[in-house]
């Protein structure tokens, strides 16, 4: 029986049907529109699920968090505009009668490679996600580790340097202000002096620019002992890094891997391995939630 993935985003949200086999066979995608509320922009989702061919085994739904994934609501994330306290399980459920699951959104891109990526077959699978921020998720014997409170695998919010950049709901000096797109674009504009994004940042760094280097290598660093305090409280079979900054930008994620060997306790057992999904982790993982 098909099943229905969803990703939740800031400026898009997405909705994918999948056969037995995991494969995509329909897909649609529509801007998360701000003068809307949270329910009419998953209007245009269900209206376009309840319009094909059904019945589905279930709808499984990614999210930025923060998130209460035993209640299937949306608590406060801080890029999704007017969502806030959104129950969305509830929601969706009304609407299609189907049952509906969520999850973080980092958690699903997490599971898909853990079972059909560059973590299957391994028991034991840690999930870091470098785009604007930092994600994060833990699998083990193939399902996702949660917490008590849905902040298990949270790696973003641990602090690894003294640092003061932080922003909303993050502590300073974290992971995410550090190593994220947006973490690297706030060094590189302070170290520069002037307005600098992650793509400018990296396109210096492989023309060599010397403050380039500098920035890229210490966020590198800051990264791989953020790898090594994971490995101290996990220990997973191997860590699989993804997300839109690693995915472009391969050799800051050999550069992490080789730093990190500095920092564990077993540097010969430390498995990297750069994610195999794209863009569309995230709808394949929430179809996986089912």
């Amino acid at each position: 029986m098909k099943t229905i993935g969803i990703d939740i985003g800031g400026t898009q949200l997405r909705a994918a049907i999948f056969n037995e086999d995991h494969e995509m066979i329909d897909c649609f995608k529509t801007d998360n529109d701000r003068s809307l509320t949270a329910g009419q922009n998953m209007d245009k989702l269900i209206d376009f699920l309840l319009g094909r061919p059904h019945p589905y085994k279930g709808i499984g739904v990614g999210c930025p968090g923060s998130l209460d994934i035993k209640q299937g609501k949306i608590l406060c994330p801080p890029n999704l505009v007017g969502w806030d306290g959104f129950e969305l399980v509830k929601y969706v459920e009304e609407r299609t009668h189907i049952a509906t699951v969520l999850n973080n959104d980092a958690n699903v891109a997490g599971l898909s490679e853990a079972l059909l990526g560059a973590g299957a077959g391994y028991e034991s699978v840690v999930f870091v996600g470098i785009s604007t921020g930092i994600g994060g998720a833990y699998v083990y014997q193939g399902k996702l580790v949660n917490g008590a409170n849905s902040n298990a695998a949270e790696f973003w919010n641990m602090i690894v340097n003294e640092d003061v950049h932080h922003h909303k709901n993050a502590n300073a000096g974290s992971l995410n202000e550090q190593g994220s797109g947006s973490g690297l674009g706030t060094i590189a504009t302070e170290r520069y002096g002037r307005p600098m994004t992650p793509k400018e940042l990296f396109e210096l760094y492989y023309e060599k620019d010397k403050l380039a280097v500098e920035i890229v290598e210490r966020e590198a660093d800051v990264m791989a002992k953020g790898i090594a305090n994971i490995t101290c409280i996990i220990d997973p079979d191997i860590i699989i890094i993804g997300g839109s900054v690693a995915i472009h930008n391969v050799k800051f994620v050999e550069m992490i891997a080789e730093k990190a060997k500095k920092y564990t306790i077993s540097p010969q057992s430390l498995k990297i391995e750069l994610a195999r999904f794209g863009d569309d982790a995230g709808l394949i993982g929430a179809s996986l939630l089912v």
